[in-house]
């Protein structure tokens, strides 16, 4: 799969720059310094709907790639929030690990059941869309008869 940040767009100057420090969290007048445009320039690049459109996609990744760095250092959490939670001296720093751990669990399950249902709605808007273009198909007239 391919790195909407990290590839040329073949665009006007400073776009590809503009893009890696936008989606990098940084604001519009600092992105566009960085990237050696002016402010105006790249206000006037959020403007265009495919420029925003790939700062969108590009924002994607980066977030996808930090979530995956993150998943990666998820078991070791995991075992830190357990080690406390289960023999910490400290009261407070048990009932903190415990709610800690609680928490991420509990939206972690949201999320999953989230991403499932969006996943039926989108399945089921697909297929609602295929109907309905087939039921507004012109029929052929047939001439004579």
């Amino acid at each position: 799969m391919s790195d909407p940040c990290h590839e040329k767009t073949g665009t006007k100057s400073g776009d590809d720059a503009l893009l890696l420090f936008l989606s990098a969290g940084l604001g519009v007048k600092a992105a566009a310094k960085k990237a050696g445009i002016s402010a105006r320039t790249a206000y006037r690049r959020l403007k265009d709907p495919a420029f925003r459109q790939q700062l969108a996609q590009c924002r994607a990744a980066t977030l996808d790639k930090a979530l995956g760095d993150m998943l990666d250092g998820a078991p070791e959490m995991v075992a830190v929030l357990r080690k406390l939670a289960n023999k910490a001296k400290e009261e407070s720093i048990r009932l903190g690990a415990a709610r800690s751990f609680l928490e991420i669990t509990t939206k972690l399950r949201q999320t999953v059941q989230l991403e499932e249902r969006l996943a039926e709605l989108e399945t089921e808007w697909k297929r609602y869309a295929e109907s309905e273009s087939e039921n507004r198909k012109p029929e052929s007239s047939h001439a004579g008869g």
